[in-house]
C-alpha cells in the first residue's frame, strides 16, 4: 500500500517528535527537576507510529510504563505531555499521573500502565464496547516481552478470541524485560502462543516503519471486519535503559551504538523515502527543525507552569455517573 506524501510527512513528524521528546526528557531528567520514574521509548518509534497511523480518533490504545511514544503517535498534545511529566497542573492529567500513568481519553489513549501486562484487559474492554455498540472502532494493546509472560495477557488473548473482539495485541520485543534477556525468560515462539489462542500472528522487523504499518493495516482491517483479534510480534530495540539511571551493564558495550548506526528507524525511513523520490531531504530537515522548536517550547512551558496545590489533592478521586 503506497502512502501519500501527507501520510509520509505525518509519519516522519511523529517519529521525530517521539525521538526528540525522549532525548530531551533524558537530558532534563538528569537535572533532577522531573519527579518519579521515566522509561524512554527512543529507538522504538516505528512501532507506535506504524501501528497508530492506521487508527482513527475513535480507536483506542492501551499502553505500558514506556508510554510516551504511544501517546505521541495517538495524537496527544506534546506540551501537555511534557507538563505532566514535570508534574505540573497544566499536564494531561493535571500533574497527577506523571510519566508512567499519562493518559488522554479524548484521544483514545487509555493510559500508560505501571502494571506489567495490565493494559491488555483494558484494550479488551474498549474492544468489547466497540463491538457491543457497533461503532466499528478497534483497540490496540501494546506490551513488551515481559508482559507477554503475564497471566493477564494470556487471559486477555483468550477472551478476545472467544468473543472475537476487534483488538490487536502488539508485542514490542526489545529483547529485555527490565534487565533480563528474553532468551532467558520467554519460552517457545510468541507466534505459537497466538496460534494457541486461535488468532493469526505475524513477526515483523520493528525498525522498519513500512513493514510495521503494512502488518498493522492488515490486522486492523481484519478487526474492523468482525474477524476478531490478531497478534503482531515486533522485533526492535530501545536505546536507553529500562529506566533513567539504569547502567545497562547487561548489554554489550557497543550494542546501542551499533543499533543507532545500522538499525535506526528514522535513518531507515529517511533512506527509503529519499531514494524513492517520495520526500526530499530538505523537507525532512525542515520537519526536524520544526519538531525541535516545538519540543523546546514544550519544555519552557512545562517549567513555567504552576504546580498542583493542596486544594487539588482530593479532586478526581471519586466519580459519579
Amino acid at each position: 500500500m503506497q502512502l501519500s506524501r501527507d501520510e509520509l510527512v505525518r509519519a516522519y513528524r511523529s517519529m521525530c517528535t517521539i525521538r526528540q521528546f525522549e532525548e530531551r526528557v533524558h537530558t532534563e531528567f538528569a537535572t533532577g527537576d522531573i519527579p518519579g520514574f521515566v522509561h524512554l521509548y527512543a529507538g522504538e518509534e516505528a512501532s507506535a507510529v506504524g501501528v497508530c497511523l492506521n487508527l482513527t480518533e475513535h480507536d483506542s490504545i492501551a499502553s505500558t510504563h514506556r508510554g510516551h511514544g504511544h501517546c505521541i503517535a495517538k495524537g496527544c498534545d506534546v506540551t501537555a505531555m511534557m507538563a505532566e511529566i514535570y508534574g505540573r497542573k497544566t499536564g494531561l492529567c493535571a500533574g497527577k499521573g506523571g510519566s508512567m500513568h499519562i493518559a488522554d481519553l479524548d484521544k483514545g489513549m487509555l493510559g500508560a500502565n505501571g502494571i506489567v501486562g495490565g493494559n491488555a484487559p483494558l484494550a479488551c474492554g474498549a474492544a468489547l464496547s466497540a463491538k457491543t455498540l457497533k461503532t466499528g472502532a478497534v483497540a490496540v494493546a501494546f506490551g513488551g516481552d515481559g508482559a507477554s509472560n503475564q497471566g493477564t495477557t494470556a487471559e486477555a488473548m483468550n477472551l478476545a478470541s472467544v468473543w472475537r473482539l476487534p483488538v490487536i495485541f502488539v508485542l514490542e520485543d526489545n529483547g529485555y524485560a527490565e534487565s533480563t534477556a528474553s532468551a532467558w525468560s520467554v519460552a517457545g515462539d510468541p507466534l505459537d502462543r497466538a496460534k494457541g489462542f486461535g488468532m493469526p500472528g505475524v513477526r515483523v522487523d520493528g525498525h522498519d516503519f513500512f513493514a510495521v504499518h503494512a502488518a498493522a493495516a492488515e490486522a486492523i482491517a481484519r478487526a474492523r471486519a468482525g474477524d476478531g483479534p490478531s497478534f503482531l510480534h515486533l522485533k526492535l530495540a530501545r536505546y536507553y535503559g529500562h529506566f533513567e539511571g539504569d547502567g545497562m551493564t547487561y548489554r554489550a558495550p557497543d550494542e546501542v551504538a551499533k543499533l543507532r548506526a545500522e538499525r535506526d528507524c528514522l535513518k531507515l525511513f529517511r533512506a527509503k523515502v529519499t531514494e524513492a523520490g517520495l520526500l526530499e531531504p530538505a523537507a525532512l530537515d525542515a520537519i526536524e527543525g520544526e519538531v525541535a522548536a516545538a519540543i523546546e517550547g514544550a519544555v519552557r512551558a512545562a517549567k513555567a507552569a504552576p504546580m498542583p496545590t493542596p486544594a487539588d489533592l482530593l479532586s478526581d478521586v471519586y466519580v459519579s455517573y
